[in-house]
């Protein structure tokens, strides 16, 4: 299982979150003024991916990927403050480039990835968790946000 947890990192937000703004900015990219806060937020992003893909592997079972799911509802770790804390950092993630390199085409990308996302949970994501995990999952989505983080966890956890 370790295998596939670590091809569905490389292959789907490897690709989302790290070689498309690569690709956006160029090889003749420069750092802006921003790169300092630019550093933090790629530092912060991928230390919370790096947490949710573990989450799911450990207390799921299972991978990021959608082949190959959770078997178990997560609500552990960064899931007790926000229901899509994956999708958080990997946004997270690109702003961080965007403030590294001073580019507005990487923010414009993070807009479409978030609308894409945001299209992707709750026409998909959140009917088949409903689907799956039944009153779990309702008491899970009424004690926490979808995107806005909360202060204090969620004693669902």
């Amino acid at each position: 299982m370790f295998v596939r947890a670590l091809a569905a990192f490389l292959a789907l937000p490897g690709v989302v979150a790290g070689l498309v703004p690569i690709l956006i900015v160029g090889v003749h990219a420069h750092f802006g003024k921003t790169a300092p806060f630019g550093i933090a937020l790629l530092s912060v992003g991928l230390l919370s991916l790096l947490w949710c893909v573990r989450d799911f592997y450990v207390s799921g079972k299972g991978t990021l990927a959608p082949w190959d799911p959770p078997k178990r509802l997560v609500v552990v770790g960064l899931y007790r403050y926000v229901r899509n804390p994956m999708y958080l950092a990997v946004l997270t993630i690109i702003a961080g480039w965007s403030l590294l390199y001073t580019s507005a085409w990487v923010a414009v990308y993070m807009m479409c990835v978030g609308v894409i996302f945001h299209l992707r949970v709750i026409l998909y994501e959140e009917p088949r968790l409903h689907q799956q995990f039944g009153s779990e999952w309702d008491a899970y989505r009424a004690s926490v946000s979808r995107w806005l983080p909360r202060l204090r966890p969620s004693a669902s956890g």
